[in-house]
């Protein structure tokens, strides 16, 4: 009864350090929301910034030639993740014109999720998020 005990402990610990053992994916992939062959680059006006986890968000309005201001909202990294790429809390007053390269939802909403922003000052941030290039490891249009 003793070794038959100890044989089921060491199937459960060993189940339990295996799965321990596998990386944990993100909750959800890039494919899932966004779109790889809808690229965009928006340049606006910052309306609001929230540095929370697991994700940030960064919202812009965009004027268009007619004058019409779309709403957009794009999805960023980890804050801790903008932090390592060089974002400072203080890098995006609201007010602040910024241009941000990435990719559109797959829904075609106002919504993207950024590869890399260029802040007032002409910095380039990249976003640390799940989109292409968002690290930093390919390159990207300017």
């Amino acid at each position: 009864m003793r070794n038959r005990f100890a044989v089921v402990l060491a199937s459960f610990v060993s189940s339990g350090l295996l799965l321990a053992a596998v990386p944990a994916s993100a909750h959800h992939a890039f494919a899932a929301s966004y779109d790889a062959d809808k690229p965009i680059t928006i340049e606006g006006t910052v309306t609001k910034v929230m540095l929370i986890n697991p994700h940030s968000f960064i919202f812009i309005d965009v004027k268009s030639p007619d004058g019409t201001v779309a709403h957009w909202e794009i999805e960023g990294g980890a804050p801790n993740s903008l932090f390592r790429h060089g974002l400072k809390r203080d890098s995006l007053p609201v007010g602040s014109a910024i241009k941000v390269f990435g990719y559109q939802a797959k829904t075609g909403e106002t919504k993207g999720v950024g590869a890399f922003l260029t802040t007032p000052d002409g910095s380039k941030i990249f976003m640390g998020g799940s989109a292409p290039g968002a690290n930093g490891t390919i390159d990207l249009p300017k």
